[in-house]
């Protein structure tokens, strides 16, 4: 069985709620038309009632008219839309008199229909609306008064009415569906530019976008949202584009400095120091290389925030202690003091390993990019809501137009014009991206030729 497009449900379901309430409001009609129509032939009936109880009088068990040859021609002379019958029965419901305008018929008398009481009864196959008014002499019933409507044009009139009714109200359902499905169509066109948009939107086409409709409703919002993913697709896509690019490159040099060495190195004999240099060399080209492949390892792990946090109470002073004791190697070979300046035990709530890791990027840059006999200031200072940890070091620092840029992978700032100092340039890369994960705020002041600070800001 073939489903119902989207456009046709629409249609359908405002067709269904729609025909219910026109159903109502026709059923509503209807019972209002005849609920008037039966109001008025009643109160045409109670009129007759109180007009004709005025012109009889009961004597010796008899029923008699006033002035019953003037009754009688003004009975057969009234001009009515819908005339009213009457007739006197006596108390067993034998004819007495009628109106002369019922000819050959009669009324008839119902014993059984409680007197007073407005009732549908029948004149020859005729329907009328008739009441039986009980005549008493003292308390004694002495016969009937029986005044009847015919409800042939009331009948008419509602037939008539139900005919329209049953005609127009399917016609009228259909002419809503069409434009139910007309507005459907239109309110639903940004679904068809979505699907036509997402049909041509491939690995290799990531620029095309959802027109954005004209009305600012719930599809708006959605093609919007939409948008707004493909956006961030097509820059994860372009990231790892680039990352994969700069990633390959940064693999190939030292790849090819170790393939250069050893080309060179079994081109002919050569003395065992010649052998150490080069086999040296090549080990620290392994060291770098591995190193690389460790930040990009780290880095990718943290990429899609999926790393568990394990939060413990951490002593920011011993964490700051215990990375300058793992670099102390280092620190020593180029003759660096390192001076802590902590008035006070400090203790954060935050994942220790993650912790030390963006600690020790940042120490291993200012080391990096100190000169020799250079001092590195590790603080700690505390407001009422913030620990504040600062690491700053007397380096060649950062160009201005730089800052931007360190926190991108694989980017050093002018590696041109020190070419001695190495890296990866992966190092910042890792401590926004953790500084992140931990909601650490990450700022870095720098002056070309003066130094760097680093500052983490810790919420308590």
């Amino acid at each position: 069985m073939q489903r119902l497009s989207f456009k046709n449900r629409i249609a359908s379901n405002y067709l269904i709620s729609t025909a219910l309430l026109i159903f109502v409001v026709f059923f509503v009609i209807y019972a209002i038309v005849r609920y008037s129509v039966y109001v008025k032939v009643n109160n045409d009936i109670q009129t007759e009632v109180a007009k004709h109880l005025k012109e009889i009088e009961v004597k010796e068990n008899c029923v008699l008219l006033v002035r019953e040859e003037q009754w009688k021609s003004l009975q057969f002379n009234k001009v009515d839309v819908s005339p009213a019958f009457i007739q006197f029965v006596d108390e067993l419901g034998a004819l007495v008199e009628k109106s002369p305008n019922l000819k050959q018929k009669k009324l008839s008398y119902y014993p059984d229909i409680a007197n007073n009481t407005l009732f549908d009864g029948k004149m020859d196959n005729i329907s009328v609306r008739q009441i039986q008014v009980p005549l008493y002499q003292g308390t004694k019933i002495i016969g009937f008064l029986i005044v009847a409507v015919s409800l042939e044009d009331t009948a008419l009139v509602l037939n008539n009415l139900f005919t329209v009714i049953v005609v127009a109200y399917p016609l009228i359902l259909i002419v809503l569906f069409l434009f139910a499905r007309f507005i459907a169509g239109r309110s639903i066109k940004p679904i068809s530019s979505i699907i036509e948009t997402s049909n041509i939107i491939t690995k290799d086409n990531l620029t095309s976008r959802i027109p954005l409709p004209q009305n600012r409703d719930e599809l708006f919002t959605l093609s919007k949202t939409i948008n707004n993913l493909l956006d961030r697709v097509e820059n994860a896509i372009e990231r790892e584009k680039q990352f994969t690019s700069d990633a390959s490159h940064e693999l190939r040099t030292p790849l090819a400095v170790i393939k250069g060495t050893l080309e060179v190195l079994v081109r002919k004999p050569r003395n065992p120091e010649e052998y150490k240099e080069k086999i040296d060399f090549c080990i620290s080209e392994v060291n770098r290389l591995n190193h690389l492949v460790d930040e990009l390892l780290l880095l990718a792990r943290f990429e899609h925030q999926k790393q568990t946090i394990k939060v413990e109470n951490v002593s920011l002073n011993a964490l700051f202690l215990d990375v300058i004791s793992r670099n102390s190697t280092i620190i020593s070979e180029k003759k660096i003091n390192c001076l802590v300046h902590f008035t006070s035990d400090f203790y954060i709530q935050t994942d220790s390993y993650l912790l030390s890791i963006v600690v020790n990027n940042i120490l291993t840059n200012a080391i990096k990019y100190s000169k020799a006999n250079g001092t590195i200031n590790f603080e700690i200072a505390e407001t009422h809501d913030t620990l504040v940890c600062a690491i700053t070091d007397a380096g060649i620092g950062i160009a201005k137009e730089d800052l931007q840029k360190i926190f991108d992978q694989f980017y050093r700032s002018q590696s041109n014009l020190h070419p001695e100092i190495k890296g990866t340039g992966l190092g910042l890369s890792i401590v926004k991206r953790l500084c992140h994960l931990l909601q650490i705020d990450l700022q870095i002041e720098s002056e070309e030729g003066k130094g760097t600070k680093v500052i983490l800001g810790f919420k308590k």
